[in-house]
């Protein structure tokens, strides 16, 4: 997978920008904020139709696009795969009252859902290391993104589930105000537990694969001296086929307990749906005190331990650096394995917050199929030898250009 030619009209601060990508290694040099981070962004929006650093889409367009009327702002991108040739574009509309997004594949109108995994990418910003160091809903944020670009089923699941999550929060809510009959939670618990089940076994089964696959990635960045063990931590009591309780404890012995049950059958979708929903009833008298649904994968978490030590509380800012980038190193590896196909790999300067070691084992993952474009405001990081197979612009102001020798 190539990403061949980029168009940007009015994103952040480019006011006008269209590229040719003609080899496989990009590097973009430049001072900070200069644009450098703005470009990986459109790049991961149009693969997703999300971007990784706001909610609020608004924010993406170009202030300067104040002028137009409507404000708008454009991105546009062709991508050759190993068979096929996608041509993705997106549009921002702001009409004042709402923002308008209109999104084409080879120019017919999809939805978002439609253009999620049409491109692969995995994005790795110095911000990733909030993934660990940060709150829960970022890591199942991050979490969802990737398994979505794997699996359009989940995402349809996600969107189902925080739709009904909506209604019955305000049921729950409506019950606890008005002293309703409790009996009309099932039709929504039904729902609920028919989509969260989904992505619950989902969930599971990608972090025993990326447990798997971290194992070979995290000891390369650090020596040897570290086994990371990556754990789901469930808001549902799960057991194992063999009866081990897994997923909730944070301690080595639930690690590899999560090991162990994962390695048998572990929790089928139907045995979580039927925990699912029996916590529902059991929690119903709280649930409706609380006015909020207290349990489900939208309070799930994912942690990452070293030891037996929990590094989103007692990790370093090293460690959790070091453990994002294995992470992201070990989401590459899922992808290709999954799909056959090779994502396209956006570093956002990356190479200046690792040491010599950590940089060459970086530089070494990037080989000859693997499209990666890397920002950087300091070509020393880059071996001679990495920079001589790479085609290096520099950026300024929102203006990108081959590097002047």
């Amino acid at each position: 997978m190539h990403l061949a030619h980029l168009s940007l009209t009015n994103f952040r601060n480019y006011v006008r920008c269209d590229l040719d990508f003609s080899s496989p290694i990009t590097v973009v040099l430049g001072a900070n904020a200069q644009g450098k981070t703005n470009l990986l962004e459109a790049i991961y929006y149009l693969a997703t139709a999300e971007s990784p650093r706001t909610r609020s889409d608004r924010e993406l367009i170009n202030w300067l696009a104040s002028e137009e009327h409507p404000p708008f702002a454009r991105l546009e991108a062709r991508v050759e795969g190993s068979d096929t040739l996608r041509e993705m574009s997106i549009v921002l509309l702001n009409d004042g009252e709402r923002l308008q997004k209109e999104i084409r594949i080879n120019g017919v109108k999809r939805r978002a859902l439609d253009l999620v995994g049409q491109v692969k990418v995995v994005l790795f910003m110095p911000e990733d290391i909030d993934l660990i160091a940060g709150s829960p809903d970022a890591r199942r944020r991050y979490l969802d993104a990737a398994i979505s670009q794997l699996d359009r089923r989940y995402a349809r699941s996600l969107q189902a589930y925080d739709r009904v999550l909506v209604q019955r929060n305000s049921l729950l809510r409506q019950l606890r105000d008005h002293h309703g009959n409790p009996q009309q939670l099932e039709f929504w618990d039904e729902r609920l537990t028919e989509q969260g089940s989904q992505i619950v076994a989902t969930r599971l089964a990608t972090v025993t694969r990326l447990h798997e696959l971290l194992q070979d990635v995290h000891p390369r960045l650090t020596g040897g001296e570290e086994r990371l063990h990556l754990l789901y931590r469930s808001s549902l009591p799960l057991e194992g086929a063999n009866g081990l309780v897994a997923y909730r404890q944070l301690s080595l012995d639930a690690a590899r307990a999560q090991q162990e049950a994962a390695g048998s059958d572990g929790p089928s979708q139907a045995g979580i749906r039927a925990v699912f929903h029996q916590q529902l009833q059991d929690r119903q008298g709280e649930e409706i005190e609380r006015g909020m649904t207290l349990i489900g994968p939208h309070r799930d978490d994912l942690r990452f331990l070293v030891g037996g030590v929990d590094m989103c509380v007692y990790g370093s800012r090293g460690q959790q650096r070091t453990i994002a980038i294995s992470l992201k190193l070990a989401e590459l590896e899922l992808i290709r394995s999954e799909t056959e196909e090779e994502p396209i790999l956006l570093l956002d300067d990356v190479m200046s917050e690792l040491d010599e070691e950590r940089r060459q084992y970086l530089m070494d993952a990037v080989h000859g199929d693997q499209q990666a474009i890397i920002t950087t405001t300091d070509l020393d990081s880059f071996a001679p030898a990495f920079l001589r197979q790479a085609t290096v612009w520099r950026i300024q102001e929102g203006r990108i250009g081959p590097l002047d020798p």
